[in-house]
């Protein structure tokens, strides 16, 4: 059934939380270079991939921003917070991910992009430090100069809608408080400064209290408690999560869909990651690669499902570790060894060497997800978008639901999603030719 979806119309504000960090730097230059027709946006959904209408056979595969009502990414308008008070160029020029020459062509554009003061507390990202940071005497009041934030971009730039989205550092590991079951809780843990309440909570407060589609790029809680989801069902204000999906993860969740696929059996996986950039020297703090540690380690008995296929999947060894190692920069190189076995119990090994570049492969999961949340809200969605399971390691998802990890079951989804959004069916494994013959009617690729 079609939904009734409110036309993008006007500007679209994107406030960024770690706006000069080298993500953010990376998808604010290439989307000023891609609105100057300078580059070609590699990597989007949004704006390179097709999807299939009716069967294969009609060869009716429209383009996604043209079968959706998105927001054009010349009406995005950005902003944000840092701990660190200087412009996107400078920010994105120490950064070193992208060459000078593409800097220098969106120069103008970037050096008028400068941050609020941020959120920030030292405990809960220990190497990191940083001057620009807002103060108040209670956690309420920060949040409250963060919704001021939110109302001034707002207004300043006339924009019609926002989207607020965190591409800063992984905060320390948390486990749920269960003083935060009820957004009351939440309030007054801010009110008498909780010491678990950490920053990326308090813009994710802020942002459902505006009505701001709100999306969690790190692996941290952020969003991704019963208070926080309850208030955002409450408010009517679509939220995502967590940690994007890039270089890794993304192969694990493809490699390991087709040992279970031809069920072979695994042993143990082994992934190390050596990493030089601002990222990987927060991670090399045991508490926050902690966090990341969770959400990474997450993706294999999801899809295995060792419960079920004991023989193959129950005793397997999963070890994953991260190395800051500065002369990388932002080139991340990402081993896995993986030991499995076949027929007859016969062994076998997979080595997987990515040789990647971070930001590169995030900036476009930024730019889809801005755009689809904006979408989400247009279309009258909210709470969790588990649609958008596809761009994430650890997925948010219902209490009562298990969380989807295979890549392409997510591509899957999320495409289905897209169809039954402008009242189109979704594809389906069984539509039939005729009685006597079930015809594969799936491209999980279109």
């Amino acid at each position: 059934m079609k939904q009734d979806i409110q036309q993008p119309a006007g500007k679209l504000g994107v406030l960024i939380v770690g706006l000069n960090g080298a993500v953010s730097t990376t998808f604010l230059a290439g989307t000023l270079a891609i609105n100057k027709n300078l580059a070609m946006p590699i990597g989007s959904l949004t704006q390179m991939a097709t999807i299939r209408i009716g069967k294969r056979s009609e060869n009716n595969f429209p383009f996604i921003k043209d079968f959706v009502p998105l927001a054009d990414m010349n009406d995005m308008v950005f902003g944000g917070w840092d701990i660190r008070d200087e412009s996107c160029f400078d920010s994105a020029m120490e950064a070193k991910v992208l060459h000078e020459k593409h800097l220098l062509a969106v120069r103008k554009e970037l050096d008028a992009i400068r941050p609020f003061p941020a959120v920030f507390e030292q405990r809960f990202v220990v190497r990191l430090h940083g001057d620009f940071v807002k103060k108040g005497k209670t956690k309420f009041e920060l949040m409250e100069q963060v919704r001021e934030d939110i109302r001034n971009f707002k207004a300043k730039n006339n924009c019609e809608r926002l989207v607020i989205i965190w591409c800063g550092s992984t905060e320390i590991y948390l486990p749920a408080n269960k003083d935060f079951g009820t957004i009351d809780g939440f309030i007054k843990g801010m009110k008498e400064n909780h010491p678990d309440i950490a920053p990326s909570m308090i813009y994710a407060y802020a942002a459902i209290a505006e009505g701001v589609p709100y999306i969690n790029g790190a692996p941290n809680l952020s969003v991704d408690l019963p208070a926080l989801v309850d208030f955002a069902e409450r408010e009517n204000v679509p939220v995502a999560g967590k940690d994007f999906k890039t270089g890794q993860t993304m192969v694990k969740t493809v490699i390991a869909p087709m040992l279970k696929a031809r069920m072979l059996g695994l042993h143990g996986w082994y992934s190390t990651n050596i990493l030089g950039n601002r990222d990987g020297e927060v991670l090399d703090d045991p508490n926050s690669f902690k966090t990341k540690e969770v959400s990474k380690l997450s993706v294999l008995d999801s899809i295995l499902q060792p419960e079920l296929y004991p023989d193959l999947y129950k005793n397997h060894h999963h070890l994953v570790r991260i190395n800051y190692y500065p002369p990388r920069g932002d080139n991340k190189e990402g081993w896995d060894n993986i030991d499995i076995f076949g027929w007859l119990g016969y062994e076998m090994q997979l080595k997987i060497n990515f040789l990647c570049k971070d930001s590169i492969l995030a900036a476009p999961i930024v730019l889809d997800l801005i755009l689809f949340m904006d979408l989400a809200k247009r279309s009258n969605h909210s709470g969790i978008q588990e649609w958008l399971s596809f761009y994430f390691k650890s997925p948010m998802h219902a209490e009562n639901k298990v969380p989807e990890h295979d890549l392409f079951i997510q591509l899957m989804k999320l495409k289905n999603t897209l169809r039954e959004l402008v009242g189109e069916k979704p594809i389906t494994h069984t539509d039939q030719n005729n009685k006597h013959e079930l015809i594969d009617d799936v491209d999980l690729y279109s």
